[in-house]
């Protein structure tokens, strides 16, 4: 599964390589109904274990992916973060964005923000990026809150209609954040 020793540290948090004992608390996170609000709805087990295969292949060919997020001596697996190609066509494409999905159970302690950051800084330092965008639904004021911890400035122009979400759904209208190195490292 990718390169079992990769890890990144933070205060609280270990981001690392994912596991097979990860499957079912990704698989549940994905279900969840309040986790996945702002999604076009919940994903089952089965494309669960889809999105968990090529998650990991994408880490071997790429050195990055959306990793696994533990809490060190605490719970060992309350979400994911990290970095991706985004799949689709759009105005500001090519681009490597950064993301995160946390279990509801450890949303409010900062979890997210902390873990992002370290996956920037994975980016920007180790992967040598210029430059990471992040996205989400308008409504989504929580991973916006985030993007703006992280100093990321929203690209008004480059908001857009997310192609891979069916015309009319509410979460369709996306806004888009752009972070780049020179910003990162002053903050």
């Amino acid at each position: 599964m990718g390169d079992p020793t990769f890890e990144i540290l933070t205060a609280r948090l270990r981001i690392r390589a994912w596991r097979d004992d990860d499957f079912d608390a990704y698989a549940a996170m994905n279900a969840d109904p309040r986790v996945m609000e702002f999604y076009p709805g919940v994903v089952s087990r089965e494309e669960s274990r889809v999105r968990f295969d090529r998650g990991n292949a994408r880490m071997a060919a790429r050195g990055y992916c959306f990793w696994p997020v533990e809490v060190i001596g605490g719970a060992p697996f309350i979400g994911m973060v990290g970095l991706g190609d985004p799949d689709f066509k759009a105005p500001f494409m090519p681009a490597v964005e950064i993301g995160w999905r946390l279990a509801a159970e450890h949303w409010g302690r900062g979890y997210a923000t902390e873990a992002a950051r370290a996956a920037a800084a994975f980016g920007f330092e180790r992967l040598a990026l210029r430059e990471i965008v992040a996205f989400t639904t308008t409504a989504n004021v929580r991973s916006r809150r985030v993007m703006d911890k992280l100093g990321m400035s929203r690209s008004l122009e480059d908001d857009f209609m997310h192609p891979q979400i069916a015309e009319g759904h509410p979460v369709r209208p996306h806004v888009l954040y752009r972070l780049r190195r020179q910003a990162f490292t002053a903050t």
